[in-house]
This record gives C-alpha cells, sequence and structure tokens, in this order.
C-alpha cells in the first residue's frame, strides 16, 4: 500500500471516529466518507393539529456552580402561514442550556440542535422584585409543503414586564400564557413555573399564582356564593309572604 494512501486512510479514520454521523464507505477501490441524512441537520418539523407539549425542567448555574435560573415550562411555537395554524413543541431532550446570570440581570436561553430554533428569556431584577423584561423566538423548521421556501420565524417582546414575581418567590402558572412574538409567529407557555436570581438548595420558593389561575379558582366559588345568597333570599322572602298571608283571629 502506497504511504500516502495509507496517510489518507488514518485521516478519514480519525474523522470518522469523532464526527457524529459520518461513517466509511467503500466504493470499487477506495474507502470515501459518507454523513448520514438523518444526522446532517436537524429541522423542526410543523404539525397541523395542536398538542399538549411535555413540561421540561431547566436549571442554569452561575461561576460558582450555584443555582440562580430554575424554570419548569412547556413551550409550544404557533407558526400563522397562509392564514393557517402550524405547531410545534419544543422537545426537552433536545434542549441545550445556556445563559448568564449577573446581579441584576440573566439570561435563560433554550436551544435546538443547528441553531433550529431558541426560545430567551431576559429577566431583570428589581429592589424587591424580579420578572422578564424581553423574551425572545426563533424557529426555522422544514417547510410546510414539497416546493415551499424554507422560512424563518423569530420575533421578540421587549421592555416587558412578564410574569412579575417577588424575591426569593415562584412564579406560577399552569393556564395558558399566549405571546405575540410577531404577526406570524407566537408563543404558547404551559404549565409555567420559574424563578430567577438565586434558587436556595435548587428548590423552587413559595410560589405566586397569576391572575389566571387565580380567577380560574375563585370565579367558581363567587358564582356559587352568589347562587347561594339568592337561592337564601327566595326562601326568605317566600317564608315572610306566606306569613303575612296567614289568616287572623276574629273578635266575638
Amino acid at each position: 500500500m502506497p504511504p500516502k494512501t495509507h496517510k489518507r486512510r488514518w485521516i478519514l479514520c480519525f474523522f470518522a471516529a469523532f464526527l457524529p454521523g459520518l461513517h466509511l464507505q467503500r466504493i470499487g477501490s477506495s474507502t470515501v466518507p459518507v454523513l448520514d441524512s438523518e444526522a446532517q441537520f436537524y429541522r423542526p418539523v410543523l404539525q397541523q393539529r395542536e398538542t399538549v407539549p411535555t413540561a421540561g425542567s431547566y436549571t442554569l448555574r452561575d461561576l460558582a456552580g450555584r443555582p440562580c435560573i430554575k424554570a419548569v415550562m412547556g413551550a409550544e411555537y404557533i407558526v400563522i402561514e397562509n392564514k393557517t395554524n402550524w405547531y410545534f413543541n419544543l422537545d426537552p431532550s433536545r434542549v441545550e442550556l445556556r445563559g448568564e446570570c449577573n446581579k441584576e440581570e440573566a439570561l435563560l436561553s433554550l436551544m435546538l440542535p443547528n441553531n433550529s430554533a431558541s426560545l430567551d428569556f431576559t429577566f431583570k431584577k428589581d429592589k424587591d422584585y424580579f420578572y422578564v423584561t424581553k423574551l425572545a423566538a426563533r424557529l426555522f423548521p422544514l417547510p410546510v409543503c414539497k416546493g415551499c421556501p424554507s422560512k424563518t420565524f423569530s420575533g421578540f417582546l421587549s421592555n416587558k414586564t412578564l410574569f412579575r414575581t417577588a424575591n426569593d418567590q415562584s412564579f406560577r402558572c399552569t393556564s395558558e400564557s399566549l405571546l405575540q412574538v410577531s404577526p406570524e409567529l407566537r408563543i404558547k407557555l404551559v404549565p409555567l413555573r420559574m424563578q430567577a436570581f438565586g434558587v436556595p438548595n435548587g428548590l423552587f420558593g413559595k410560589e405566586d399564582e397569576c391572575w389566571a389561575d387565580f380567577n380560574r379558582r375563585a370565579v367558581p366559588i363567587i358564582v356559587g356564593s352568589v347562587a347561594v345568597g339568592l337561592i337564601l333570599s327566595f326562601v326568605l322572602s317566600f317564608l315572610i309572604i306566606r306569613d303575612r298571608q296567614r289568616p287572623g283571629y276574629e273578635r266575638l
């Protein structure tokens, strides 16, 4: 075997060992590298039917190794294309976690392989509260039809006060949080629980319930109380009227 051929084969073996999806294939008398089609490039696939997203648990640590942001959420991208809604649920098993923690500002980034999707939360801390001041989303899915062009959907909300919660407490919402980040892209978070700027022992603090959950819990109680009040008023009115209509004694 010529020295150059032997050296080239060693180089190919090296790349095949360290590059995912790359393997060697013999074609005739030559050995060539081949890249698996599935490993070549990950792209999200949009669905026509909406399903409940799987909730993932994400913990970001500071440089000292202490948990500074913890979030449990299910995330769904809703794409509006040609007046039709398309859906994609973020898969927690594929998410790569990135971000940074500073004293008054922090960033939590959820990213999919090949930068095909991302969801960024920018947290800000005031004196007594923390909240999400910016939400940015990006999705680069496969085309929805054969021959359709590839398209990136992205958008953001900035200078907001989302999920405002007292320090050392956690924001919690089991109801849907639907956020319009652009005319073509909405983000649905359900369920959602998060805490920033310190998560002692990696455990959530006392929960601060969102208004949607409070209303969902309180409205039936209020309606039930009003109904009971109306029934009691009706019964009392009936008894009073019946008592007044009862005949009295006549004098002899």
